[in-house]
């Protein structure tokens, strides 16, 4: 280390002698001399490199020479307009060449990624999460957790204009004309001045970069004229700010000189768990220079107070404000911090509004501070009422509660022996039989005793019950042999895959939601006493005309249907019962 610090004041010393002499020799040779190639697209680079480099080759040399030569033209006075050379920027340079090319050991101090732990939930986010159900934390939060992206500024940043120089950047100037040097790499010296070689020290620090091309063109006029400057940014010296207050890591951080606010907030961790969203501050000599609300960046993209820091600001992270939960059908469930005077409303905004199905003509509010239970507000209360620390805001769904069937219109579907089959759209309270006279009632040829009528609530109550059967099935059968084992018994393993197979074949099966009539073989017409529901279906079957036989008898068929015959004599057309059928 020690002896790295001798040799760079060494070098730094002897580039500024030999700089010096490149003021009375050709460009060309002056670079050479110095130890830097001349390849433009060298100016790029952050670290200076010695001649020695594979990468500066001959050609490139020869062609820069050309360039050189071509620049100055004679009888040019200065204009700063005119003379402002943006070939040869460093930030054109920059895009072409890796990420890892442009990092020098400089940059490395400040562009590093740390691996951030979660910031560890609230008193009032886990009591709101257990409440819920679910984790529940602060808005802006998400920012914070390990895998969010690194808001670090990189080195490959195009420097603004605005930005204001500081020590130890480096300035790449060239001069053509009356005075030529190119490759200059002068440092910003602590006390804020570059020495340009044959001109002088000139104050730089402070100046924007859009302005310091300016203020070394009337510096080097003072000492000559007809001559052209080009100045762009080389190296970054990075600032060190402090971070305070309730910061998950407080403490004093070296950030790159393009860093913000919220570049250097982020890289504390964020606010910690009693640390404000609200309020972070900037404090510059003392002087209050933006206080900035994340929430104008998360939710409306607002930068404005943003500002980019200097070399000892310092960032103050100010306390939580009262938090307030919402819940329930918004867009986004969060805890939000509430400022002075800011309302529920407010606070719905701040979580997207409610959603499609959200029931806004009412929300309910629990204290968790003064628990006396739920609170209804309706739309004008909200507006006017003051958030609370420890509130918890919940806006109600409007779907998915069962209303009274005397409520509900219903849509019933008929078919088979009616005369104008369909779908028919009937207001609550509507009986079967009247859904049946709209759609024209029955024909010559209806069976009502065979109608089969299906309702979905019917069927869900059937397989709820069905499901419960099968699994009570079978539980009994998996657990007899284990009641009725005995030292001369073994659990047979086929016997259990017999009862999983039964079981298997039963789940198979699933209950249709048939709800039986009470009619009897003879009617002729549907009850009036069954009102209809949403979604009901109703088939009416035609007249059978044929009977069937089978089972134990010698030959089962089905036999037409003729008006007064008995069972006898259909059972006498099969052949009768045989020895081993039931009689019975």
């Amino acid at each position: 280390m020690l002896e790295r610090k001798l040799f760079g004041s060494f070098r730094q010393r002897s580039v500024h002698l030999l700089l010096a002499t490149a003021m009375v020799i050709p460009a060309p040779a002056a670079a050479q001399i110095a130890g830097y190639p001349i390849d433009p697209s060298d100016q790029g680079r952050r670290t200076s490199q010695p001649t020695s480099d594979p990468r500066s080759t001959t050609s490139t040399r020869a062609a820069t020479n050309a360039a050189d030569a071509q620049a100055y033209v004679p009888g040019t006075t200065y204009e700063p307009d005119e003379i402002r050379d943006t070939s040869t920027s460093v930030d054109s340079a920059r895009r072409v060449l890796s990420e890892e090319e442009l990092l020098t050991d400089r940059d490395r101090q400040y562009v590093t990624r740390p691996v951030r732990k979660p910031t560890p939930p609230s008193e009032f986010e886990a009591y709101v999460s257990k409440m819920v159900g679910k984790p529940l934390r602060r808005f802006g939060a998400n920012l914070l957790i390990p895998d969010a992206r690194d808001f670090t500024a990189p080195p490959t940043t195009t420097v603004p204009p605005d930005y204001r120089l500081n020590p130890g950047d480096e300035l790449l100037i060239g001069l053509t004309g009356s005075v030529q040097a190119s490759n200059l790499r002068l440092t910003i010296s602590p006390e804020g001045q570059v020495f340009v070689p044959r001109v002088g020290a000139v104050n730089v620090a402070g100046i924007r970069y859009g302005d310091v091309q300016d203020v070394i063109a009337r510096a080097v006029s003072r000492q000559y004229r007809n001559f052209r400057v080009a100045v762009s940014i080389g190296d970054l010296h990075g600032i060190t700010v402090y971070v305070t207050g309730f910061a998950a890591t407080p403490g004093s951080y070296t950030v790159s000189s393009l860093s913000t606010l919220v570049n250097a907030v982020l890289a504390a961790g964020g606010p910690s768990a009693g640390g404000s969203f609200r309020s972070i501050q900037v404090r510059r000599n003392g002087q209050l220079i933006s206080d900035f609300d994340l929430y104008d960046l998360l939710l409306k993209g607002d930068k404005r107070a943003d500002v980019v820091l200097q070399n000892g600001d310092v960032i103050y992270i100010a306390p939580a404000g009262a938090q307030t939960a919402v819940i329930g059908s918004v867009n986004v469930e969060a805890i939000y911090e509430a400022r002075a005077n800011e309302t529920l409303y407010d606070m719905l905004l701040y979580a997207g509004g409610v959603n499609t199905v959200a029931d806004d003509k009412r929300l309910m509010v629990f204290n968790a501070v003064k628990p006396n239970g739920w609170q209804e507000l309706s739309p004008s209360q909200v507006e006017q009422r003051v958030a609370q620390r420890g509130e918890v805001v919940r806006v109600l769904s409007a779907v998915g509660i069962a209303q009274p069937q005397f409520k509900q219109p219903a849509l019933v579907t008929v078919s088979g022996e009616v005369a104008n089959p369909g779908r028919y759209y009937v207001q609550p309270g509507t009986p079967l039989s009247a859904v049946i006279q709209r759609a024209g009632g029955l024909t010559q040829q209806a069976f009502p005793y065979g109608a089969v009528f299906t309702r979905e609530t019917v069927r869900q109550t059937q397989s709820d019950n069905y499901d419960r059967a099968i699994k009570d099935l079978e539980l009994t059968l998996s657990t007899q042999p284990l009641v009725t084992y005995n030292d001369n018994q073994q659990i047979q393993p086929s016997r259990l895959d017999a009862i999983q197979s039964v079981v298997g074949q039963l789940e198979d099966r699933k209950p249709d939601g048939r709800l039986v009539l009470n009619v009897a073989p003879a009617d002729r017409a549907i009850p009036t006493d069954v009102i209809v529901e949403n979604n009901d279906t109703i088939y009416v079957p035609p007249q059978p005309v044929s009977v069937g036989v089978f089972g134990a008898v010698p030959t089962p068929a089905s036999f037409q249907y003729r008006q007064g015959e008995t069972i006898g004599d259909y059972l006498s057309r099969a052949g009768g019962v045989r020895k081993f059928g039931d009689k019975g």
